[in-house]
């Protein structure tokens, strides 16, 4: 099959997008695929029809990539990729818009309030508080804000690189995460950064974080059934990966849902798929079938 890979791209998330490119590209070539890998530049569409590929593996993560645009021209090429779709992948990749229909399903989410570019920001008491961008992925811009002035500066300083900023509840807890693989729940991982928030530093810093399967049945079980409901309920395709917040008293909360999860030696997806008994090559297959 002749696959092009498309890695790279345009946000923040640019380099892990190089490093989940790379490793598929080099699992795809091992399996004998023909494999050409693509950034994301202006004369794209052109390269595709001249290529004319079996299908595009999107590796972009966050906009550009995450967030429906690339499937739109790919559907327009009529060229098939792999993933979600243009609706799916848009509503995803909006954490606002996400939060929103996950209340109305009522699937429990931390409370929160939106802040748009120009718009002042709303009152907002409860602390400590979760203040990152609407749009991007990888807690690209996360931080966690202890005051009203910390909260203001945090929100002063995303607008530098979004139009829409969350203000969310902090959840007292433990950090979960579920992948869906092909319409199936995969197993759970539970998440202890050594430095008390999984940010972007703990994400892709070796070492930074420890990842341990979750034991608890009963739990587990509860994790993948909402995993699996909010992946169907956004319309997504071939994977996801839910990220949860656990409370004390073991009450779970969505917090967000990635479309394209990463595929680097420190990705989540993979890891589960092998705890699964799949292979790197084996959870491409599949992906690709």
């Amino acid at each position: 099959m002749r696959i092009v890979v498309l890695m790279g791209g345009r946000s923040s998330e640019r380099e892990i997008s190089l490093k989940t490119g790379e490793a598929v590209s080099k699992a795809l070539r091992e399996m004998g695929h023909e494999v050409i890998e693509f950034d994301l530049t202006e004369d794209l569409a052109c390269k595709l029809l001249e290529v004319k590929p079996d299908k595009v593996f999107i590796a972009l993560h966050g906009p550009y990539g995450e967030d429906g645009r690339i499937q739109g021209l790919l559907d327009i090429l009529g060229i098939p990729y792999t993933g979600t779709g243009v609706l799916g992948s848009a509503l995803a990749m909006d954490k606002d818009i996400t939060k929103r229909l996950l209340r109305s399903e009522g699937i429990p989410t931390p409370d929160w309030v939106c802040v748009r570019k120009g718009d002042p920001i709303p009152g907002w008491d409860s602390y400590p508080a979760v203040v990152k961008p609407a749009d991007q992925g990888s807690s690209v811009g996360l931080s966690v804000v202890d005051s009203r002035k910390e909260l203001e500066e945090s929100v002063k300083e995303l607008f530098q690189i979004t139009e829409k900023v969350l203000i969310e509840s902090f959840v007292e807890g433990r950090d979960m995460t579920v992948g869906v693989l092909k319409g199936k729940p995969l197993p759970v991982i539970e998440i202890r950064p050594k430095k008390g928030i999984y940010d972007y530093e703990s994400k892709y810093t070796k070492g930074a974080t420890d990842y341990v399967f979750l034991e608890d049945e009963d739990l587990s079980k509860e994790l993948q059934e909402i995993a699996l409901k909010v992946h169907r309920l956004l319309e997504l395709k071939d994977m996801s990966r839910v990220d949860f917040r656990v409370d004390e008293e073991g009450k779970p909360y969505v917090l967000e849902v990635n479309t394209i999860p990463g595929m680097t030696e420190l990705s989540l997806l993979p890891m589960a798929c092998k705890k699964a008994g799949m292979d790197f090559k084996e959870m491409l297959s599949i992906i690709l079938s």
